[in-house]
């Protein structure tokens, strides 16, 4: 275990714990010898801390490590997963109504996965499964925005001036919202032939950072174009792909630590402005 008082001022631990090298090739990082060299280089830091010394210790259950700013977990019984959900399944592991659940997806690991926020049931796409219960809270929770990327198809032509409005923002019972980005990918030859706003569909990528309830469908709805099918591209820096309907795989290591160094930015930033206000 490191000594308390290197880690309560910052400092990377030296003295006690086990060696950075040995934990990091543990992790699958690369093996001690070349983490060695990245030590003498200067591209390891513990608990923001950059480690130089070669015979650093640390405590790998509360230390935290990263390598060229992306982080590294350092628990090997954390599990990430990532599920493209289809529609007609409830983000929950057991609905109380009897329908479809994330239990059959969660099957092929031993361990007590748990999804990160939710996807209404009649939207498809991008859900994290974890036993990672703090990454969870952070990752889920409205206050700390991660960026989510929807690819829509709606009712009707949408026009350029309806893309702007949704950037521009609108007004919801629940208050304004504005996306981060829209951009019109496409229109149905249908509405193309009216040449008129009603008839057709249109496929349109919202990028947004809310998290507030079915707010794709609702912004939609709210500028006259009904959301007929939606599905979850990206969430933060992971990426769907070509990841089959209903299909689930492991994340791989530079998802992973993509995921792992975006809430840890955000949880810093959360431990900033809560120590601003108290100051």
């Amino acid at each position: 275990m490191t000594a308390p008082t290197e880690r309560d001022n910052g400092a990377a631990p030296v003295s006690e714990g086990v060696r950075l090298q040995k934990v990091l090739a543990n992790a699958g990082v690369a093996s001690r010898r070349v983490i060695e060299q990245y030590i003498v280089e200067g591209r390891i830091r513990v608990n923001g801390v950059t480690v130089t010394e070669l015979g650093s210790r640390i405590d790998p259950e509360h230390d935290k490590v990263d390598v060229d700013g992306t982080a590294v977990q350092l628990d090997a019984t954390k599990r990430y997963v990532m599920l493209n959900k289809p529609t007609g399944v409830v983000s929950s592991m057991k609905d109380e109504r009897g329908r479809p659940d994330l239990r059959r997806y969660t099957k092929d690991w031993p361990e007590r996965l748990y999804n990160v926020g939710r996807l209404d049931a009649e939207t498809s796409g991008l859900l994290v499964l974890t036993n990672d219960g703090e990454l969870a809270h952070v990752l889920a929770h409205p206050s700390f925005g991660v960026t989510k990327v929807y690819i829509a198809k709606v009712e009707g032509r949408v026009t350029p001036q309806t893309i702007a409005r949704l950037t521009r923002g609108i007004e919801l019972e629940d208050g304004p919202i504005a996306a981060d980005r829209a951009r019109l990918l496409d229109t149905s030859s249908a509405s193309r032939s009216r040449g008129a706003e009603k008839g057709g569909s249109s496929l349109v990528e919202l990028t947004l950072h809310s998290g507030r309830n079915r707010i794709v469908r609702r912004m939609m709805a709210a500028v006259g174009h009904p959301v007929t099918e939606l599905v979850r591209r990206q969430f933060g820096p992971l990426h769907l792909g070509t990841l089959p309907v209903g299909q689930a795989r492991e994340l791989s290591r530079i998802e992973l630590g993509a995921l792992l160094t975006l809430a840890r930015q955000d949880a810093s930033a959360e431990d900033r402005s809560d120590s601003d206000q108290q100051g």
